[in-house]
């Protein structure tokens, strides 16, 4: 299925610390990417939770979708200017998980990919 807007996608894999509850981290969530998205740092945001004890790695994923890697850049840029609000916000995520993993990914094919000239 092939989305339109956002391209890359900005994947988040973590564990909650003990004793922290899940909506803790719902809300926390909400509160720091929801006010990257309204200040147009980020495009979308969502958390997914493994399923049924299915998988490997940590239980959520947060994945971020940016419209290019420039608007990743800029947010990064916003956020390790450690300035508050922005500081507290992202505190407020990081201090209830633990094993944190990144990954990013783009949607795929690219939307200016030509094909039938490859050579590989």
């Amino acid at each position: 299925m092939r989305t339109i807007g956002a391209v890359d996608v900005y994947e988040l894999s973590v564990d909650l610390c003990a004793g922290v509850r899940d909506v803790e981290l719902v809300a926390a969530l909400d509160t720091y990417l929801g006010m990257l998205q309204r200040d147009g740092h980020i495009e979308s945001w969502r958390l997914l939770r493994r399923k049924l004890g299915l998988g490997v790695g940590p239980e959520f994923k947060v994945l971020i979708e940016t419209r290019d890697l420039a608007q990743l850049d800029a947010a990064f840029h916003v956020v390790s200017s450690r300035d508050d609000p922005v500081e507290s916000a992202h505190h407020g995520v990081n201090s209830l998980v633990t094993n944190f993993q990144a990954s990013l990914y783009r949607d795929f094919p690219d939307h200016h990919r030509v094909t039938g000239q490859e050579r590989f």
